[in-house]
């Protein structure tokens, strides 16, 4: 930097020279001073803004001053008039003083901008990785989850049903397939698709006779209307959030009784509920005590424009609602 700064003021000093001496060679009244002088100011400005560009411009009139009186002299002839100084030299003063200030004031705005952008860098960053941590928790790691449970389960029926068990490891190996196939397109930057669309209501089923033959917790599904027709990212969002859901009442709730209830509205939306009778938590510590599920099912509810609520207090189990509003 130090070596640069005086490679700068090297130069602008040469720049000065050779304008007075093309001024000196020049001579004459009608020398054009304003134009000659404006290249080294405009220079010093770019450099430094107006604190280099006053100075030189100032610098440059009283050069001009000096070599027009002393050709005068030697010529004999009458003294350039002081209006006429006066008058040029107030031009290249104020120029100098209006490009100074534009090139700090560019220069201030070029800081602003490559702030904004490194901030918006980072706050993209932070962005990637919450929906990276969000979709490895609810996608990946949410179907591990279930395989743990569902292996515990066979694990409990394995002396009494040979073909239940049969049935079981089946699914588990399904299952185990259809996360590797997630890891693997999440991984090449494709997005993943948990259930084909229309097959919400299906695949909550499964999730509850799960819940309900393997961890003996009474499971009930009630949808009105029975056919329930939503758009695929609405489905997806909704079953990635129930799926959460179900599985804190799995691990956290101890209820024996869970029950959903989906309901479509006409010009009201989309209406779910999801109840246990478990142990209860308290909603203004769950995100902390239990990781990043609440916090997820919240981002993923206010995305389709809806507000999750959690009605809950300890040894009074848990209610879940929320309404999403959808297009007519």
């Amino acid at each position: 930097m130090l070596g640069t700064s005086w490679l700068s003021i090297v130069t602008t000093s040469l720049d000065v020279i050779w304008i007075a001496l093309i001024l000196f060679s020049t001579g004459g009244t009608r020398t054009p001073f304003f134009i000659y002088s404006s290249f080294p100011a405009i220079t010093a400005g770019i450099r430094w803004g107006i604190k280099g560009s006053l100075p030189v411009a100032v610098i440059c009139v009283g050069i001009y001053a000096v070599i027009r009186l002393s050709l005068a002299a030697e010529a004999m002839a009458e003294p350039l008039g002081i209006d006429t100084l006066v008058v040029r030299s107030l031009y290249l003063i104020v120029f100098a003083a209006m490009f100074g200030y534009i090139s700090e004031f560019e220069k201030r705005q070029n800081q602003k901008l490559l702030a904004l952008s490194n901030t918006a860098a980072q706050v993209a960053t932070l962005q990637e990785r919450r929906r990276i941590m969000y979709e490895l928790h609810d996608g990946i790691l949410q179907s591990l989850a279930t395989l743990i449970l569902r292996l515990e389960g066979c694990r409990g029926r394995l002396p009494n049903s040979q073909s239940e068990l049969a049935q079981e490891f089946r699914a588990l190996e399904d299952l185990t397939r259809n996360s590797m196939n997630d890891i693997r397109q999440f991984l090449a930057g494709k997005d993943t698709y948990p259930l084909i669309h229309g097959t919400l209501v299906e695949r909550l089923r499964n999730e509850l006779r799960f819940m309900q033959d393997g961890l003996g917790i009474r499971a009930i599904l009630e949808t009105e209307p029975e056919d329930l027709v939503l758009p695929p990212d609405v489905e997806r969002e909704l079953y990635y959030v129930l799926r959460e859901g179900l599985a804190n009442v799995s691990r956290h709730s101890q209820a024996s009784r869970a029950e959903i209830h989906l309901s479509q509205k006409n010009g009201r939306g989309f209406e779910v509920t999801l109840e246990d009778d478990g142990v209860g938590l308290n909603p203004l510590t769950e995100g902390n005590s239990q990781g990043v599920g609440l916090a997820s099912m919240k981002q993923r509810i206010e995305k389709l424009g809806g507000e999750l609520f959690v009605k809950s207090s300890p040894g009074a189990g848990t209610k879940i609602s929320f309404v999403i509003p959808l297009a007519a």
